[in-house]
């Protein structure tokens, strides 16, 4: 069973999924905190309607990002998570952050990378004309959306399609992606090394 902590700012659907699928079995994981740097989140509501340890960190209530990340990791020590799950967390993390965790923060994009990487990537999409696109589940690095890449889940661009319509289909193949993606980690000890980059543990 693996560990995972999960960080969310909004709505939290992609948390949801994670944890329907623990619910039903059909993954082998626990959620051993939830943390959020929004206090209005929905998601934060949702885990705490679900018993989960959930944290609100409002980013707003520090005077600098290494203050908010430094309260963040001492939530992340005392919760211990094998990996740490990005579910519309709309803060990116310092290197520092994520070199305390390598091979070990999962992040998912609306887009088969290395396709259109940054913000608004179902309206780029869209907008340049592809026919395919659909989510990327990765590793985080220092690099924005450039991380080793665990999962891919197409969806098909239609001729009528808007960012918003494309959006809310990609982000029903986003929740079956993360549960895939989670599946194919191993839980971690103290004694077992680090997955390597790009690595896939067992299914």
């Amino acid at each position: 069973m693996i560990r995972v902590a999960v960080l969310l700012s909004g709505r939290g659907s992609n948390f949801l999924a994670i944890d329907d699928a623990i619910r039903d079995g059909s993954l082998d994981a626990e959620i051993v905190c939830v943390i959020s740097n929004r206090p209005e989140a929905r998601g934060i509501e949702l885990a705490r309607e679900r018993k989960h340890h959930a944290h609100i960190i409002d980013h707003r209530e520090f005077k600098s990002r290494a203050e908010h990340e430094a309260e963040v990791l001492r939530i992340l020590e005392t919760a211990r998570p094998d990996y740490i799950v990005l579910a519309g967390y709309m803060r990116l993390l310092s290197a520092d952050f994520v070199a305390r965790y390598p091979n070990r923060i999962l992040n998912i994009h609306p887009s088969l990378l290395p396709a259109f990487p940054g913000i608004d990537a179902q309206a780029q999409a869209v907008a340049y004309g592809v026919k395919i696109s659909g989510c990327t589940v990765h590793f985080v690095t220092e690099k924005v959306d450039a991380g080793p890449i665990l999962v891919q889940r197409a969806v098909e661009v239609r001729d009528d399609d808007t960012g918003d319509t494309l959006a809310a289909r990609i982000l029903v193949e986003e929740h079956k992606a993360y549960v895939e993606a989670l599946r194919k980690l191993r839980p971690l000890t103290p004694s077992s090394p680090l997955p390597a980059s790009g690595a896939r543990g067992p299914g």
